[in-house]
């Protein structure tokens, strides 16, 4: 009987990815959500009875043994990138990874992989701080346990590159944060690849990878190319760290009480105060069995496009404005 890979978050941006490449290698895979009616395409990233698809809460201990009975390893990529009514960093990235991994050592789980980021600092507060702490409590609980720690992360959907892409449509500025702050933007295709390989691979257990991709770029940089990709002229207006994080709290209340995403978090004006790139004294995708990362300036433009006035087809020479 094929291994059973319970994947908690994996109809998300990254876990969706997680599956893909799972059901590639052959796996039967569990996605685990809070509303499985809005994940019912996921059982198609396999063949037939290949996926299936359970609802699970990793705050609800309860809900999160069930998802894990009969697995034989786990991958957690639950995040949120903003709070909202219940949804808060401590209850999921602290909480809920706690749940998972005590679930799993309890239940016999031989494989759990946890999804974290660069930046990661449990002495920190907010969003990296609960990240950071969600992989103290999953070691605890888990020793074996393999951390992958990704830089940005971009492909059809993100949160990063559209996000700017949308915003020069509407907007002749966009506000510049961390100019000179250097990324590393991984693929999440890519990203999905390793974290599959984490999970066959027993010389992973308990090893810590950062994975970036192939470039490094300055956010101004990252803008600048964005802009690009739409086709439009918009100008970079520089925001000070502390008039960012003055703004991202006044816009904190917007996740918190209404459905729409803030423009801009507490967190990502913290992460943007230093570089987030790869460690190179730490593993990465190379040894996750990706050798030849996807470079951006591959991915980005099949998507972007859409931005650009005339869409697909827009000659970018004649439609900038």
């Amino acid at each position: 009987m094929q291994d059973l890979v319970t994947v908690f978050g994996g109809s998300g941006f990254i876990g969706t990815q997680i599956v893909r490449a799972l059901a590639r290698q052959g796996l039967r895979i569990r996605v685990a959500v809070r509303q499985p009616h809005l994940a019912h395409t996921m059982r198609l990233m396999g063949d037939v009875g290949q996926v299936e698809v359970v609802q699970a809460n990793i705050r609800d201990q309860a809900s999160v043994r069930r998802a894990l009975a009969g697995a034989q390893a786990c991958v957690n990529a639950v995040g949120i990138h903003h709070e909202t009514g219940r949804q808060k960093f401590a209850g999921v990235h602290v909480e809920g990874a706690a749940n998972v991994a005590r679930m799993a050592r309890e239940l016999g789980v031989a494989r759990l992989v946890l999804i974290s980021g660069i930046g990661a600092d449990a002495a920190a507060e907010g969003y990296i701080g609960s990240k950071g702490q969600g992989e103290q409590v999953t070691r605890e609980a888990f020793p074996e346990a393999t951390i992958l720690r990704p830089s940005v992360v971009f492909g059809q959907g993100d949160k990063v590159l559209n996000s700017f892409a949308e915003m020069a449509v509407f907007s002749p500025v966009l506000p510049l944060i961390g100019a000179e702050t250097k990324l590393q933007p991984v693929f999440v295709g890519d990203l999905g690849r390793a974290a599959a390989n984490a999970v066959l691979d027993p010389e992973a257990a308990g090893r810590t990878y950062e994975l970036g991709g192939p470039g490094v770029y300055t956010m101004r940089e990252l803008l600048d190319y964005v802009i690009a990709q739409t086709g439009r002229r918009r100008s970079l207006v520089a925001l000070p760290f502390p008039a960012a994080g003055l703004i991202s709290r006044l816009c904190k209340p917007i996740g918190l009480l209404t459905p729409v995403a803030p423009p801009i978090t507490p967190g990502q004006v913290d992460l943007l105060k230093s570089d987030n790139l790869a460690n190179p004294e730490l593993p990465g995708l190379a040894e996750l069995g990706v050798a030849a990362p996807t470079t951006l300036e591959a991915i980005a433009p099949t998507y972007l496009y859409r931005f650009r006035k005339g869409g697909q087809f827009a000659d970018q020479a004649l439609t900038a404005a």
